[in-house]
């Protein structure tokens, strides 16, 4: 498969998952027919901002946009719905990682609007997220804040009229330099930490905001850094509550951490995929690699590692959708599943390459593509580390209250 051009391709994702109980109708709505409208896509993924706006303008055109924003505002289901997202993205990421991020910073750029935002910001920005006329993106990283939201430097001044004067830095903003609008958090009282951080819609075109320094990573990703000097803002710009943007941020990064997860499964299916249609066909000794049954244990053990990844994502996007368990509960279901799902990825993704020989190697096949694209799930969004501390200290709390009754 040429890496500029998405081929066709016989290969479709196994839909047994559907099955269970975690889906309803307009799920499995969604995994039947999404599959055969990536398949025919035919873009050009050479020039990755090109490429995104390509997929956002096709996304948007057919409807499948429609699953970012409520459906007050020209969305497909009533709210913003974890387990649409994840099978979603587990389809795009199946036929093309690009497509997948995508259609997530849509989601992920403007879900704070969706969620903080008023009437009046909500209907100028949301059906607009939809329809893939407006791209969206999500700032909120910094160069010394990245794990560690509290330490973020960005200053928000207020101004005698109610508007701000943003002055700072964002890094590793996905969508950077192409973005029609970003969901900006900045400190609006530099000393309150986490409870000091407040949130802003920043058109894309404001004077102050310089867009233009893109950062180049190992896969397709449009990357660049923000930087504010006198940026103005005014007072309709701002979301929610000021002083609530941490809360803000974190209850949008709850809603698509589980998404995450199910952008690992498209790959990791994907890797499984090309794995036995190459083992089918390779011959080897008279035989195929197929035939080996160390080959039959590799392609066993790469299904359970999927598996095991997407049962605890559906079980997370469930949750979460359905209200179950409490708060704390919730997170770390989403937590277990990003981790799980991510990591398991990057192991049957390697064990994919693996199988593939010299062949897994060489530059524009889709194991070596994948290889490169899932690299960066493990880290953004929450690293694995990240991943294990809140598992972990969720686990010693409940061992420590136990312990006290």
């Amino acid at each position: 498969m040429s890496a500029a051009v998405m081929q066709a391709t016989a290969l479709r994702p196994s839909s047994a998952h559907l099955n269970l109980p975690f889906f309803e109708a307009a799920h499995r709505h969604i995994a039947a027919e999404l599959p055969t409208w990536a398949n025919d896509q035919r873009i050009d993924e050479s020039d990755d901002r090109r490429a995104c706006r390509d997929w956002v303008t096709r996304m948007g055109q057919a409807g499948w946009l429609r699953y970012c924003v409520p459906g007050e505002h020209g969305g497909a289901l009533p709210a913003l719905d974890s387990r649409a997202l994840v099978l979603l993205r587990e389809t795009l990421a199946f036929y093309s990682p690009l497509a997948d991020f995508s259609f997530a910073m849509q989601g992920l750029g403007s879900g704070a609007i969706s969620i903080g935002g008023t009437p009046e910001q909500q209907q100028a920005y949301l059906p607009h997220v939809a329809a893939g006329s407006k791209i969206a993106a999500f700032a909120l990283s910094e160069p010394e804040a990245g794990s560690d939201v509290a330490a973020m430097q960005l200053q928000a001044q207020a101004q005698a009229d109610g508007s701000y004067r943003l002055n700072g830095c964002k890094t590793w903003i996905s969508n950077g330099g192409m973005a029609d609008f970003y969901c900006v958090f900045a400190k609006t009282d530099p000393q309150g930490g986490s409870r000091g951080i407040s949130a802003f819609i920043v058109d894309g075109d404001t004077p102050g905001l310089d867009s233009s320094r893109h950062i180049q990573v190992m896969a397709p990703h449009p990357l660049s850094e923000l930087h504010f000097s006198d940026c103005a803002v005014s007072a309709g710009r701002q979301l929610g509550t000021v002083n609530a943007g941490f809360k803000l941020a974190m209850q949008t990064l709850d809603i698509f951490r589980a998404s995450v997860a199910g952008a690992a499964l498209g790959m990791a299916r994907r890797a499984l995929a090309e794995a036995m249609a190459h083992a089918s066909q390779r011959k080897m000794f008279g035989q195929t690699l197929a035939d080996f049954q160390l080959t039959e244990a590799k392609l066993g053990e790469m299904a359970a590692l999927i598996d095991a990844g997407a049962l605890l994502t559906y079980r997370a996007a469930w949750m979460r959708d359905t209200n179950q368990g409490s708060r704390q509960e919730r997170t770390v279901a989403a937590a277990m599943a990003k981790m799980t799902a991510t990591e398991n990825a990057q192991r049957v993704i390697d064990m994919a390459l693996q199988m593939h020989g010299g062949l897994g190697v060489m530059v524009g096949s889709k194991v070596e593509s994948l290889y490169r694209d899932i690299r960066a799930l493990r880290i953004y969004e929450g690293a694995t580390e990240v991943q294990q501390f809140i598992i972990g200290k969720a686990l010693l709390q409940d061992y420590k209250e136990q312990a006290a009754s």
